[in-house]
């Protein structure tokens, strides 16, 4: 398991608001894996790794595809250089900006199937890793012969979620340490994501709570059926997203209902 708390984080422990964030086609544009996957030779996977994976096993299939990287030669320092060039969505360093200049409103945190060391290496060279008081994401460690080894998060019990991660058990988990050390719970909680696997943790926020989803991407299509099936499991309210600008402008209609 890889929770990562930020030491440099200086913000107050009595935010009223909570944001959780995916991180890849979310923070930023892409898979990070796509980004360390140009880094071969021929600048794709062969057929027969790609044939591999299993839906469901991406993590799985993640890992081998680092284990072929390393097989390939491809250097720490090619993909700590491949990960820092990955560009943030579109508009997403302006909400950024707006959460630094709302410190004393907003908790940030990272969760994400990606790993642990393309997140630090982003979020450390755009000079924002200390806006996030902790980072929950599979951990990851460059081996004897330079391969960067992928290891699960946890194991849970949820039928919904991959193996490796399901992000409600994270976020139930988180809210109700949270609301141990501070005394109070979160007044709201936003999540900011993308993908089919940002679904199910929305199913444990309620209607005074908010998710941000990337339009027209899985999670947006996903919850939009549920609320067209007026699913009971889905209480929060949505908000499509294109750009960050989309969130901030919400963000900050909430933050002056004071």
């Amino acid at each position: 398991m890889a929770s990562l708390s930020n030491p440099n984080h200086t913000a107050p422990q009595d935010q009223r608001f909570l944001v959780l964030f995916d991180f890849d086609e979310t923070i930023i544009s892409e898979n990070s894996d796509d980004a360390a996957v140009r880094l071969l030779p021929d600048q794709q996977l062969p057929a027969w790794l790609i044939n591999s994976y299993r839906e469901g096993q991406y993590h799985e299939f993640s890992a081998k595809i680092l284990t072929y990287m390393a097989d390939q030669g491809v250097t720490k320092e090619s993909i700590q250089s491949a990960v820092e060039k990955i560009p943030p969505n579109p508009g997403l360093l302006d909400l950024f900006h707006y959460l630094q200049s709302h410190q004393h409103d907003f908790e940030l945190v990272v969760v994400s199937d990606a790993n642990t060391y393309f997140i630090e290496t982003w979020l450390e060279h755009t000079g924002l890793r200390h806006l996030f008081r902790s980072i929950f994401t599979n951990p990851s460690y460059f081996d004897a012969r330079g391969g960067l080894v992928l290891r699960p998060f946890h194991s849970h019990s949820c039928p919904r979620c991959p193996e490796n991660m399901c992000k409600q058990a994270i976020l139930r988990e988180y809210l109700a340490a949270r609301e141990q050390e501070r005394g109070v719970g979160f007044q709201r909680v936003f999540y900011v994501g993308d993908g089919s696997n940002d679904v199910c943790p929305t199913q444990a926020l309620g209607p005074q709570d908010t998710v941000f989803a990337r339009r027209d991407y899985p999670m947006h299509r996903l919850l939009l059926e549920m609320q067209q099936s007026q699913s009971a499991k889905f209480k929060a309210n949505m908000v499509p997203w294109v750009t960050g600008d989309d969130i901030v402008d919400c963000l900050e209609k909430i933050v002056k209902e004071r």
